[in-house]
């Protein structure tokens, strides 16, 4: 995480609102707010009693103004100069965070097979059924063939990360603990694990190596967590995650997923108790990604979606006020950094272009390389095989070129929305499986409207430290700070 600016002073006493902005500058000096080459500002009601947001969407540059100071704000002249004199400097690093990116992760799917059958999941049943292994003489190539990339492409000292991921990579375990030994040294791994495979050697050997661990759990409740999630035969397998997050508390590089869909969405503040009481430090409330037909059966209405969503913020920070121990829901938390610093964003969903084929790829057993793990069931987003093409040819094939040419700017009615820049409209996947072309909407736009008003009301009330993790801005740089309006 490198913040280099933050919004931690916002609108906390009196009259002090603004803080962290970021914008493009315009070709001739401007005169005036929202008239000629002046920079065109959207007032947005963040349903604050006080407050409302002045954006300026092309950039994301944003203040918070007192309501009856709006005009003010829009007229005065320290505004303009401010913005005027940064404009260049923002420019320059949001363009560097959306298009400056090289990858320096990979989702390494070792096994294109599953010992449960989600109904949510992006992989095809046939896949996840009856795929084959990645053997352990092919995973150590894998790695060793990543391992020349990245050392020729990532600055001197900067570990690479691996997440083996899914379907269920523990179902290839031997080779992928082989991995992890013999490649100790050059990367970062992580395990993202259904936790049914779990077992107390299994938890020894991946905490003694720092290994990042994240499992599955859909609700608090067997039957609500058991109805997505569940075997081939119809078992549930929620207990079978309790037993591993009783083994994984207090571990520092372990979180837990919950899924969000129509099933469990009216129980996400009970959600957020459970793992509170567990003493899990990091969650993600992650809405569910409908980019096959299976997801879009159980997906929730934005309306509902949101509203529960912040209830589940809502109830986490009454806890970290009750108790002193926060429980960050990162997916949340990447985007109140979307606003406030952007560079120090640790997820690349909501940006755009998102982050798949350009900060990441994701790599199928075979060797198949994909942008993104959401594409690895639709065959026509491979760009290449790992051991057969060079992965900079691959990283600029057409199928990764569709995803990371994917910009807001040219997504209706998205290129019009003073937010675009904070949620990215996400997801490329969904948008060509649910809508038909990368350059329509994915799904969920309330649901990221919602989120971001809320995350600009917690900024207004200066609450928003409350929600991320402690020591975020040790790096940060307040870059423009106006005072009074």
């Amino acid at each position: 995480m490198n913040p280099d600016r933050t919004a931690s002073e916002a609108a906390s006493s009196g009259g002090r609102f603004i803080d962290t902005v970021h914008g493009s500058a315009s070709e001739a000096p401007p005169r005036f707010i929202n008239t000629g080459h002046g920079p065109t500002f959207q007032p947005v009601d963040i349903g604050h009693p006080e407050y409302l947001a002045l954006i300026e969407s092309d950039s994301a540059f944003w203040s918070l103004v007192k309501k009856d100071k709006l005009g003010h704000a829009l007229t005065d002249s320290s505004f303009l100069d401010a913005y005027r004199a940064k404009a260049g400097q923002f420019r320059k690093e949001m363009d560097g965070l959306r298009f400056g990116l090289t990858p320096s992760a990979v989702y390494f799917n070792p096994t294109e097979r599953c010992n449960l059958n989600c109904a949510y999941c992006y992989i095809p049943g046939d896949m996840r059924s009856k795929g084959v292994h990645m053997s352990p003489d092919t995973l150590l190539d894998a790695l060793s063939r990543l391992k020349a990339h990245f050392a020729a492409t990532l600055p001197e000292g900067r570990k690479p990360q691996i997440i083996f991921h899914g379907a269920e990579p523990l179902m290839n375990r031997e080779a992928v603990f082989q991995g992890i030994d013999a490649f100790k040294d050059d990367f970062r791994f992580g395990v993202q694990t259904n936790a049914t495979l779990l077992d107390e050697q299994a938890v020894e050997f991946l905490t003694e190596r720092n290994v990042g661990v994240g499992i599955s759990l859909d609700g608090v409740d067997a039957a609500i967590a058991d109805s997505t999630r569940k075997t081939w035969s119809g078992e549930g397998v929620s207990h079978l995650v309790r037993r591993a997050m009783d083994m994984l508390r207090g571990y520092s590089a372990f979180n837990v997923i919950c899924t969000v869909t129509s099933k469990n969405i009216a129980t996400l503040p009970e959600v957020v108790e459970y793992f509170h009481k567990n003493e899990v430090e990091t969650c993600l409330l992650n809405i569910v990604r409908c980019t096959l037909p299976g997801a879009r059966e159980i997906m929730p209405g934005d309306q509902d979606a949101g509203r529960m969503f912040i209830a589940a913020l809502e109830r986490s920070h009454e806890l970290y006020r009750e108790t002193g121990r926060k429980l960050v829901v990162a997916n949340f938390a990447n985007i109140l950094l979307a606003i406030m610093a952007p560079t120090a964003r640790r997820l690349m969903c909501d940006i755009s272009p998102c982050g798949g084929g350009r900060c990441f790829f994701a790599l199928a057993p075979n060797g198949d390389m994909f942008p993104c793990s959401e594409f690895i069931g639709l065959p026509h987003f491979k760009g290449g095989n790992l051991f057969t093409d060079a992965i900079d040819d691959v990283l600029q094939s057409a199928p990764f070129a569709q995803v990371t040419g994917r910009k807001v700017e040219d997504i209706e009615p998205c290129n019009r929305c003073a937010i675009r820049h904070f949620c990215g409209s996400p997801c490329p996947a969904e948008a060509i499986e649910m809508n038909g072309a990368m350059n329509r909407m994915g799904a969920f736009c309330g649901f990221y409207e919602d989120q971001t008003r809320y995350a600009l009301r917690l900024i207004a009330d200066g609450k928003a430290d409350d929600f991320l993790w402690d020591g975020w801005d040790s790096e940060a740089e307040t870059v423009f700070e106006l005072k009074g309006l």
